[in-house]
């Protein structure tokens, strides 16, 4: 084993600059018996590598060769199977198990034993011994001649040394000296031998000699290790304080970790309580306006205007996730959905008192426009409700019902005054058309002759003054279509059939009802666009988004309208009803006048209330007229009856 052991040394380990410390033959368990060394090395260079290394032998040759090598500190278990019975079986835990079988159990014993002393010098016990017998695991490391390859660190194992230029010069030359030393080996020897005996006499003596130095030198040793121990003791304390600071760091650094964690969870407190507070904060200024603000002064009205506006928007503020679950969250919406209902309801109230006293005095004064057919105005009413009308907007926004209901009571409320006012103002009306005819009645059925002349004359006139006005009766349409210039020439065509015709009485009275009739009209117009922008602006119906909105409030301004004014279009066909029974000749006036009025009404607001009640009232009027042209048309044998009819 020795020669093998000096053939690997020189043949592998040597140009690698590795030392050979132990080796033992092995084959792996269970398979067919391949033998090869596993061998314990160092490298000679610092820092140490300690290795396993499996070495093979070469099939063709006599030579080694290097296999496998594991470093030491890859090595997690060294298992002996059996620590009582001599075993040559033994496991090696790198990556993986690898299992072996030494050639001996003295081998396997010397290459653990070699293993145990490398892992206490360089690894520090790292490794595990399992069933390994205490005896081979010594503490300590055996001196003099006990080391051997089986035992000892180290330097102990290496009993091989190369020799260097200068021992192979000296040995060289002490072979030249002694030629025989080849050929007679013994002789050779035995002279080393007395010369060595010489040297190691010489020794002694100068050991002796210098016994004092060497007591000296001895007692500067153990002044030394004194040093060091006190040198170690100190290096222990201070790893210990390191190790005692480096805790204390760890601390510190996880302290500010917590503090880093705690002052941005803080951040994010403060900010969500600022977010909270700012805008969930409603100023007691506001909570006062809207708990007993006056809603009858500008100011009061304007600081409740503030103050809705300001809880619609800390109501309808977008919380984050989590915030509704927080107790001062809640008690908040709470104060202001109360807030929100106490304000609706003193709103409601007042709203509908001024409804209903703003319905009183208009009644108290409707008695002032009697005597004169004019309609009251209701601009003063719109002007003080149409302060209102943001908190409308905030009532619709807020408190629908409430808000339908102030409609419902707004209509019922101006129904009845519109009523009592339109009926008065037709009552007056139709006082002033009777009136036109209660002298002349009895010369207007005087005689037929007369009759039919004073006809012809202001039909002829008709006819010289709108010359337009040929074919069909559906033509008369085209009136309404005309200018002011074309409405007042036809107005002084009709002023013009009175110098023709043959009684003065009743061309005036026809004028009178003219003027009348275009008076009713002039009335109701502004009065219906007035109350429709009103109810517009102050109900917020003018806002249309979308286009099925747009629709949505056309409709509820056109009921609305209807509702108010419900009695408009009955009032206007009985008056023209009574225009027709005074003289059917009244339906030609109130054709041209009404077809200019629709015009109009149109040219402002196509779908407004005013447009479509004037239209179906305008129908009436053509019917009457065309009723008129077949009642009032002559026999064929009449001579003017061909002019009649082409004129109209």
């Amino acid at each position: 084993m020795t020669a093998i052991k000096h053939a690997l040394q020189r043949d592998i380990f040597t140009p690698n600059d590795e030392r050979l410390l132990s080796i033992v033959n092995v084959c792996k368990a269970g398979k067919k018996k391949k033998n090869c060394f596993l061998c314990a090395t160092v490298t000679t260079e610092r820092p140490v590598q300690v290795r396993v290394v499996k070495v093979k032998k070469s099939d063709k040759g006599d030579f080694y060769k290097r296999q496998m090598a594991w470093e030491l500190r890859d090595l997690a278990e060294v298992d002996a199977k059996d620590a009582s019975k001599e075993n040559p079986e033994f496991d090696l835990h790198f990556e993986k198990v690898y299992r072996w079988v030494a050639s001996s159990t003295a081998e396997k014993n010397s290459f653990i034993s070699c293993i145990w002393k490398l892992n206490q010098r360089y690894l520090r016990k790292k490794v595990e011994f399992v069933n390994v017998s205490s005896q081979l695991l010594e503490e300590s490391v055996p001196s003099g001649e006990n080391q051997s390859v089986a035992g000892g660190d180290e330097d102990a194992l290496d009993d091989y040394q190369e020799l260097n230029a200068r021992e192979e010069q000296d040995i060289e030359g002490m072979m030249e000296v002694c030629e025989y030393a080849i050929s007679n080996a013994e002789a050779f020897a035995e002279k080393l031998s007395r010369e060595l005996q010489v040297l190691d006499g010489a020794n002694i003596q100068s050991i002796m000699a210098s016994e004092k130095q060497v007591n000296i030198l001895m007692q500067l040793l153990d002044e030394a290790l004194s040093e060091v121990d006190t040198i170690e003791g100190k290096l222990s304390s201070y790893e210990e304080m390191l190790q005692s600071v480096k805790e204390q760091m760890d601390q510190i650094s996880q302290s500010n970790r917590l503090i880093q964690i705690s002052n941005t969870n803080n951040g994010k407190l403060l900010d969500e309580i600022q977010f909270l507070v700012n805008y969930m904060d409603l100023s007691k200024g506001h909570i006062r306006a809207l708990q007993d603000g006056d809603l009858s002064s500008p100011k009061g009205i304007e600081a409740c205007i503030n103050a809705s506006e300001a809880l619609l928007q800390c109501m309808n503020v977008a919380l984050r996730p989590g915030h509704e679950k927080l107790m001062a969250v809640k008690q908040q919406q709470h104060l202001f959905t109360e807030l929100r209902d106490t304000f609706a309801r003193r709103l409601t109230n007042h709203l509908n008192n001024v409804f209903v006293h703003q319905g009183h005095d208009q009644s108290s004064t409707l008695s002032q426009h009697t005597a004169e057919l004019t309609l009251p105005k209701h601009s003063p009413l719109h002007r003080d409700l149409l302060r209102y009308a943001k908190l409308m907007e905030w009532l619709k926004n807020t408190q629908r019902e409430k808000y339908d209901g102030l409609s419902r009571t707004y209509v019922d409320y101006m129904t009845r005054l519109y009523e009592r006012e339109i009926k008065d103002f037709f009552e007056v009306a139709k006082i002033k058309m009777a009136g036109t005819t209660k002298e002349g009645k009895g010369n207007k059925f005087a005689t037929l002759p007369r009759k039919e002349s004073a006809l012809k004359q202001e039909t002829e006139s008709l006819h010289g003054s709108s010359g337009k006005l040929t074919g069909s009766t559906s033509s008369l349409n085209k009136l309404a279509v005309q200018g002011s210039s074309s409405r007042r020439s036809q107005s002084s065509s009709l002023l013009d059939m009175g110098n023709m015709s043959a009684s003065d009485l009743d061309v005036a009275d026809r004028t009178k009802f003219d003027k009348i009739f275009e008076q009713v009209l002039s009335e109701l117009e502004p009065l219906c666009l007035a109350e429709q922008d009103f109810i517009s602006k102050f109900f917020k119906l003018q806002q249309h988004p979308t286009l099925a909105q747009v629709n949505y409030m056309k409709d509820m301004v056109r009921l609305m309208m209807n509702k108010i004014f419900q009695s408009i279009e009955t009032e206007l066909n009985s008056l023209i009803a009574l225009g027709d029974k005074i003289d059917s000749f009244h339906s030609l006036y109130m054709l041209v006048k009404m077809s200019h009025h629709v015009w109009t009404a149109q040219n402002v607001d196509p779908a407004s209330y005013l447009s479509t009640t004037l239209g179906n009232v305008l129908v009436t009027v053509k019917r009457n007229f065309d009723k008129c042209i077949t009642t009032c048309s002559p026999t064929s044998s009449t001579p003017w009856a061909s002019p009649w009819r082409n004129s109209m």
